[in-house]
């Protein structure tokens, strides 16, 4: 069930103040959505799942940095048992001086922060499924300065971040003699990987805390690397080896898991591309839609909601009412941030009592129009990755 937000009005009518404190602690709407005001009531949406835990509940957003209690995490080869006292982070292979550290020395190594939105990039698959991602301002220490110091080869074309969970995985075997086919399984740690100009130019953090705490286990303790702008796998937990090669490295979550299978019309044909996930899409998802009292048998009518990308600039949101002509929104002038959310608003003037449809879609600096679930890109996608499509709200007003 959808949270109901009591606006100001609600409270003094309640005369609870049980409800006034915990409004008072919720920093209140205002603050994320700056034109909201008090006599705005919150309309839920229909057929909406039950928020889970350690999920976003976008109609109860009210905070630009998320709380940890709506913080999501995925687990691939489960949740590794790690003691911090022993941990260390290597670095090795193509490099002319091999280093290891412990985590107490990469914490007095020169600390920055990245503030970043992080998104799953299955999030928006279903509706079941709308609400893995969170905004954070993370902690740690760069990645390229200690890649530099231990000396990249000329030879590398990768740098693969090994972690310590780690599971099973079947492979196919060729047995020459009999010219068969077998299976094997083979023990393998979680990795991701990417080029040796990616690692050295995003400006990579290797994080141990989160919004000036540490870590919790389930977010990646004690140390995680984030990338900005890209997908969450990208920004993989419990990194203990950052390993430099010289040839592509295949493991089953870069080259046969979280890969995009995409067609692509050519003429009459449809020809079928694979690409492993890495950078995030342009994306925006109304999170609310709020209305003041009936007037005349109509309603003014206000949504709200959120856009983001892999850092490229937004120039504007509209938002469509049942097919209607798209609508301008504001854009919110503060916080912001380059990888991170930016909230919006727009006004949808008065609508009839019913069912109505409400949408938005974002568009980029290079005129990028974040697509339909109908336009090609979506529709001739066969894998559940990257699901960056409008996402249509449907509510109901009561006169």
């Amino acid at each position: 069930m959808a949270h109901h937000l009591p606006t100001r009005r609600e409270v003094l009518q309640s005369g609870s103040v049980a409800v006034a404190v915990a409004v008072a602690n919720m920093s209140l709407p205002d603050f994320v959505f700056p034109g909201e005001q008090e006599n705005e009531e919150h309309v839920p949406f229909m057929n909406v799942e039950p928020v889970k835990p350690n999920r976003l509940d976008w109609s109860a957003l009210h905070e630009w940095i998320t709380p940890q209690d709506q913080v999501f995490n995925v687990e691939h080869y489960g949740v590794p048992e790690i003691d911090a006292n022993h941990f260390r982070l290597e670095v090795t292979g193509l490099v002319d001086r091999p280093q290891s550290f412990t985590l107490e020395e990469l914490q007095r190594l020169p600390k920055q922060n990245r503030l970043m939105t992080l998104e799953c990039s299955g999030n928006g698959a279903s509706p079941r499924f709308i609400n893995a991602i969170y905004n954070s301002k993370w902690t740690g220490t760069p990645l390229a300065p200690i890649l530099r110091q231990c000396g990249v080869q000329p030879g590398a074309k990768e740098i693969v971040f090994i972690c310590l969970d780690q599971g099973k995985e079947t492979l196919r075997k060729k047995t020459l003699a009999e010219e068969s086919v077998e299976e094997v399984a083979v023990e393998v740690p979680f990795g991701r990987s990417m080029s040796v100009d990616d690692a050295l130019s995003l400006n990579l953090l290797l994080a141990y805390e989160r919004n000036g705490v540490p870590l919790e286990t389930r977010n990646g303790a004690p140390l995680r690397l984030i990338v900005p702008g890209w997908y969450g796998i990208a920004n993989v937990k419990w990194l203990t080896r950052v390993e430099v090669r010289g040839t592509r490295y295949m493991g089953r979550f870069m080259a046969r898991d979280y890969v995009t299978v995409r067609g692509e019309k050519r003429g009459d044909e449809i020809v079928y591309a694979q690409t492993s996930v890495n950078r995030m899409n342009l994306k925006s998802i109304i999170a609310r839609v709020t209305r003041r009292p009936t007037e005349d048998g109509m309603i003014p009518t206000k949504a709200y909601g959120a856009v983001w990308s892999d850092g490229t600039d937004v120039q504007k949101i509209e938002v469509q009412v049942d097919n209607g002509p798209w609508q301008a929104s504001i854009l919110d002038q503060e916080p912001r941030n380059k990888f991170c959310w930016t909230f919006f608003s727009c006004d949808l003037g008065t609508l009839s009592p019913g069912q109505h449809t409400v949408v938005s879609r974002a568009i980029d600096v290079n005129g990028r129009v974040q697509p339909s679930a109908k336009d090609d890109e979506i529709a001739l996608k066969k894998t559940y990755w990257e699901a960056y499509q409008q996402w249509p709200r449907e509510i109901e007003l009561e006169a």
